[in-house]
């Protein structure tokens, strides 16, 4: 079980004092069975008028601040702490993987199917079935296919032969796009892996949130997606639930992971994003900060213990 800690700033910097609307933040990380907040403090400055707190339709906790008056810095800080202690991606006895996670052709029983429908259609126009195509790379002609193994080959193969590029901001590049480049960031590689399962009739999702290294061979991978907000997929599998994929960094599962917002779309998962009125030449720009550190907890609380016994 790790301790993670998360400060996650954004400044919005402007040329003169300018008014704000109503901004809608995803800081705080979703509680589960693998993942508890143990504390979670946003200071947003100027200070808001109003900060109330909603589940919106997937269960993700958004933050909504309205303002009043003018400034020529709007900053939010977000720090977290939680209990980080997700369970293998695939736990089950040795020799029950394949009848445990299923095999291709799926098909889903007839009471999920109606809360996985959506998460199944394809989201990106595919006019020449290139997605498809290449998903299809990774079904077996001859004899059943592993999801298992599917997944987590596909997840390998975006990792080692697409170029990673961060790009914090701006719209996610299409599917297509991504294949055709050979490059992309982390929301455009989680998109090719969703829509790509889509594409095979699994039942995806968009994942955003962030990343950390607490092993060696997490730490070899390099992490990209470190230093902002990161995003990977998730499928659904019968018994499994809905298993973690990480393309960026070519990680099954979520050791690495927390999560914050799970969304059909990468639009639904923006961490922060409101309104400003003022002339488009005020705005100077935008800084993000992102820091991701992680301890055994069992270590920091005896560190904490000993500090609390000194002082007093």
């Amino acid at each position: 079980m790790r301790l993670v800690s998360i400060r996650h700033l954004t400044r919005y910097r402007y040329g003169r004092a300018v008014a704000f609307g109503e901004h809608r933040m995803m800081f705080r990380p979703r509680e589960s069975y693998d993942q508890r907040v143990l504390s979670a403090r946003l200071t947003i400055t100027p200070t808001p008028a109003r900060l109330r707190y909603v589940e919106d339709v997937f269960g993700n906790c958004v933050g909504i601040a309205t303002f009043v008056g003018r400034a020529r810095e709007l900053t939010f800080e977000s720090r977290v702490e939680l209990e980080h202690a997700p369970a293998p991606a695939f736990s089950v006895r040795e020799g029950e993987a394949e009848a445990h996670v299923g095999a291709m052709p799926l098909a889903y029983s007839p009471e999920d199917m109606p809360d996985l429908s959506r998460s199944m259609e394809r989201h990106y126009p595919d006019p020449e079935g290139a997605v498809e195509f290449w998903a299809r790379r990774f079904v077996r002609r001859v004899g059943p296919t592993s999801l298992r193994g599917l997944l987590s080959e596909m997840t390998r193969e975006i990792h080692d032969n697409f170029a990673y590029q961060p790009r914090p901001d701006g719209a996610a590049q299409a599917p297509e796009q991504t294949l055709r480049l050979g490059r992309g960031s982390c929301r455009d590689f989680a998109i090719l892996m969703i829509e790509a399962a889509r594409s095979l009739g699994l039942a995806a999702r968009f994942v955003s949130g962030y990343v950390y290294s607490p092993s060696p061979a997490a730490a070899r991978l390099g992490s990209a997606g470190g230093g902002h907000t990161h995003a990977w997929a998730c499928v659904y599998l019968p018994a499994c639930g809905w298993v973690e994929f990480d393309p960026t960094n070519g990680l099954v599962g979520a050791s690495d992971l927390v999560r914050v917002a799970v969304t059909r779309d990468p639009r639904q998962a923006a961490p922060l994003h409101g309104t400003w009125d003022g002339f488009a030449a005020d705005f100077l720009g935008m800084d993000v900060e992102v820091d991701v550190t992680s301890a055994d907890l069992t270590v920091a609380r005896e560190v904490s213990r000993r500090q609390r016994a000194s002082a007093a």
